[in-house]
């Protein structure tokens, strides 16, 4: 059984009943929902095509809302600019700016006031570069490093500034509102900048939801240089972590972007929450029908570093290829999971006796070569516990009788979550247990497993058993 999970965008390559259900075939865990291009009414349909579909499967399909997040992006133009290395051109923030046409109107309106004589400005995804050479109150007059076609609406990065832009936009809060009201279980919020800004969003939940604050798991984008500069106070408050390489990797040297993601998954290992990477994996398949050499090492090289979840974006939004590049996505998790990984979690933090026993529970499996950990959880406390230790070759396999206890799982590496009916009797509730592993999981009679509950002894007790499959 696959450990990585998958994590797929989707898009106009992708929006029908049929093409999901393919997918998850496939081997696809979450959707992704980016919120800046999808609008309210087609992410509803997205989500309803989701409900109905795990309706009718054994493993569920997790949800993902990611935010557009404080986007700056140039003007609407009326046709495409071209940009040559070493142009000189203007830059204003004010439409009614006395420019030449050639000139690049940028929507931040602090713009001016926050870049200096010699600072750089990225545009579209850093194919275009720019250099500051001169500014007034105006305008920015900058020479073209790097140059290239310019259409409308390219999005902006200004590496090494604080842009002085919300960390939670209107439209974020609308969008947001909008998941709280429906069956959501992650929303990724985008541009994280240090720990308040993921604590706005647990207010922001509090305030319109409260009962929702443990049921929707916050995932925070790191995408440039002050998300790095506060990882480690991020990662303490967030439910997880996603490795943003496209604007990460714009925002921060190049070079440095292999050893940060790096960092950001040892972080993530270490105080046991989950992480993603995310961006370009398979990028090269929204043409082609195979990945290139150096894609399929990318990705290998996340699962090595034992990384919960990889994602696909433009590869099944707009790629001609989705339902391939899944199965490019599982075989490469498939081949390489066997081999061991980095080992992030040796220094897991553990602050709690549950925590420790849940370390012993996959010890044990791991010594025992038991066929699964079973963990009986009502809202998924053990059984992230248990994937924090990052079990080699005992799959997790989480029993609750809750729906979004259930859904909230599909993120947790190694882990396969089942709803079943609690019993006031222990026995009858692994009973049950049992049964759909035989059903669901290819069990047999005989298989020996390593229960784990906090349910099944006491309130105040955390049992641990071999139990062998009746």
């Amino acid at each position: 059984m696959r450990k990585t999970k998958i994590i797929c965008t989707l898009g106009p390559a992708t929006s029908t009943y049929d093409m999901l259900a393919k997918m998850h075939e496939a081997g696809m865990d979450i959707i992704r929902l980016n919120m800046s291009h999808a609008t309210r009414e087609w992410a509803d349909e997205m989500i309803n095509h989701v409900i109905e579909l795990n309706k009718h499967t054994p493993f569920p399909v997790g949800i993902l809302l990611d935010t557009q997040g404080p986007e700056i992006r140039t003007g609407v133009r009326d046709s495409d600019l071209h940009l040559k290395a070493g142009d000189e051109i203007s830059i204003t923030v004010r439409d009614s700016a006395n420019v030449e046409e050639t000139s690049i109107r940028i929507n931040y309106a602090e713009l001016i006031d926050d870049m200096d004589v010699g600072d750089h400005i990225a545009v579209d995804n850093g194919l275009i570069n720019l250099e500051v050479l001169a500014k007034n109150k105006n305008l920015l007059r900058c020479k073209v490093l790097d140059g290239g076609m310019l259409g409308s609406k390219k999005h902006v990065n200004l590496p090494g500034i604080r842009v002085n832009l919300p960390a939670i936009t209107q439209k974020d809060e609308d969008d947001i509102k909008f998941a709280l009201d429906r069956e959501l279980d992650y929303i990724a919020l985008s541009f994280v900048r240090e720990a308040k800004d993921v604590l706005q969003l647990q207010d922001l939940i509090r305030k319109h939801h409260p009962e929702k604050l443990n049921n929707i798991k916050i995932i925070a984008k790191i995408e440039d240089q002050e998300g790095v500069k506060n990882l480690e106070e991020i990662v303490q408050v967030a439910d997880g972590i996603m490795v943003a390489r496209g604007d990460l990797g714009v925002e921060i040297d190049l070079a440095d972007l292999p050893k940060t993601q790096r960092r950001i998954v040892r972080l993530c290992a270490e105080y046991g929450k989950r992480v993603i990477v995310a961006t370009h994996l398979l990028e090269s398949m929204i043409e082609n029908p195979i990945p290139t050499r150096a894609e399929v090492t990318d990705v290998a090289n996340a699962v090595y570093e034992e990384a919960d979840a990889i994602m696909l974006s433009g590869e099944t939004t707009v790629g001609k290829h989705p339902i391939r590049c899944i199965k490019y996505m599982d075989s490469i998790a498939r081949a390489t999971e066997p081999s061991p990984g980095l080992g992030f979690t040796k220094n897991l933090k553990k602050n709690g006796d549950k925590e420790h026993l849940a370390a012993t529970a996959v010890e044990l499996a791991e010594s025992l070569e038991a066929k699964g950990i079973v963990v009986v959880t009502r809202h998924g406390v053990m059984a992230n516990y248990v994937t924090n230790c990052h079990p080699q070759s005992s799959p997790i396999f989480a029993f609750t009788n809750i729906g979004v206890t259930r859904r909230i799982m599909t993120m947790n590496r190694y882990v396969y979550p089942f709803k079943i009916e609690f019993s006031s009797d222990p026995e009858e509730t692994l009973a049950r247990a049992f049964a759909e592993l035989k059903h669901k999981a290819n069990f047999v009679s005989g298989d020996k497993v390593v229960v784990i509950s906090d349910l099944l002894i006491d309130k105040d007790s955390v049992g641990i058993q071999i139990r062998y499959l009746p």
